[in-house]
Order: C-alpha cells, then sequence, then structure tokens
C-alpha cells in the first residue's frame, strides 16, 4: 500500500491527518501507537473515579479516533492538544455513564489548599483530613466511617452538579485550565467552582 515505508516521524501530525484523508491508512496505525502513552496516562488518572483501566483506555483509543476525524489545523490548536481534549472528554463521558453509585468515592487524593496539576502529587485524602487512619482502635475506624460516610452525603447534597464534575477531574491531578477544557467551559467559571467547592468541602470538615 502506498505510504507503507515512508518515514512519518519526519512529517507534522497535521501534514499525516491530511495524507490519511486522502487515502494513506497505515498513518492512523503510526498516530494510535505515538499517542498510546497519552492514552494509557490519561486512562491512569480516570481510574480513580471507579471506572476500569481497560475499559478507559478503549474509550480513549476511540477518543483519539475522533479527534483525527474532526481535527482542523486551520481552527485548533496543535494536533497533540487537541487529541489530549478528546481523549480526555471520552474517558470522562464514559465515567458518568457507568458510575453506579450516587456519592463521590473519598478513597483518593485531592488537595484543597492548592490548585492541582500533573506536577504535583502530594494530594491529601479528604478522609484522612477526618482522622489519622494509623493504628486506629475499631472504635475510632467505625466513627471514622461513620463521619466519611456523612461527608460523601453531605457533597452529594451541598455541590451543584458543575461542581462534582470539577471535583471529580480535579481529583485526576487537571488543573481548572484543563478541567475547562475538558467540559467545555469558561475558565474563569471552572476556577470559580473550583474555590467555591473546596470552601463548601472544609466548611463541612
Amino acid at each position: 500500500m502506498a505510504g507503507r515505508d515512508m518515514n512519518y516521524e519526519q512529517y507534522t501530525d497535521g501534514e499525516l491527518i491530511d495524507r490519511l484523508r486522502r487515502g494513506e491508512t497505515p498513518i492512523m496505525d503510526y498516530i494510535c501507537d505515538k499517542y498510546k502513552n497519552l492514552v494509557r496516562s490519561k486512562a491512569k488518572s480516570m481510574f480513580i473515579l471507579g471506572a476500569d483501566n481497560e475499559d478507559l483506555i478503549q474509550e480513549g483509543m476511540i477518543g483519539l479516533f475522533k479527534a483525527v476525524r474532526d481535527y482542523d489545523m486551520g481552527r485548533d490548536a496543535s494536533f497533540s492538544t487537541f487529541a489530549e481534549l478528546c481523549i480526555s472528554r471520552q474517558m470522562y463521558t464514559a465515567v458518568q455513564a457507568s458510575r453506579r453509585q450516587k456519592h463521590l468515592p473519598l478513597n483518593s487524593y485531592v488537595s484543597l489548599d492548592s490548585e492541582a496539576s500533573e506536577d504535583d502529587k502530594d494530594g491529601l485524602n479528604l478522609a484522612e483530613l477526618l482522622a489519622d487512619k494509623t493504628e486506629l482502635s475499631p472504635e475510632e475506624v467505625f466513627l471514622d466511617k461513620e463521619r466519611v460516610a456523612y461527608l460523601e452525603k453531605t457533597i452529594d447534597e451541598e455541590l451543584s452538579d458543575f461542581e462534582k464534575q470539577v471535583l471529580d477531574l480535579y481529583r485526576t491531578g487537571m488543573s481548572y485550565s484543563q478541567i475547562a477544557r475538558v467540559l467545555g467551559r469558561d475558565e474563569k467559571a471552572t476556577d470559580n467552582a473550583l474555590q467555591r467547592l473546596k470552601a463548601k468541602i472544609r466548611k463541612m470538615l
């Protein structure tokens, strides 16, 4: 097939997508291989929201295919940025669709004191804000579980749907600007929602 022996690394993503749309189908395999680590990385971060990792990888690849299909070099940013957005959106949509529990699980990390980022891995577990889990007595463990359940219920009741979405993605390590892109919302509105939910959770504690 034409193009099979081409060295695709010397071309930009935009050039490759243009050639792919003109029938050079092996390019799709090259793009999938090029971005597979990005998909896996996103799946790992979304895994804390309760979805199966393999399912998330599959959804991420669907997002990558959509990115290739919809990318407009004259309108969109770089393809890598556009692909990351499409992959994240596809995964998060799948998580929302498959989530069985109404409340937000609190067994993963979130910092209430600083903006999350992929470089900031020192988050605080919400449950750990309630009690130190090391060497707790059975009575303390029981009380701790009760307080966590109360906090989960209160979060579900007190946070708006938008704030819950922001909290979900914030817990994956996204910054407010990344969250805004995934949710298709204004950055300022997203940052405001993040500050509101932090204040609400601190008040609950």
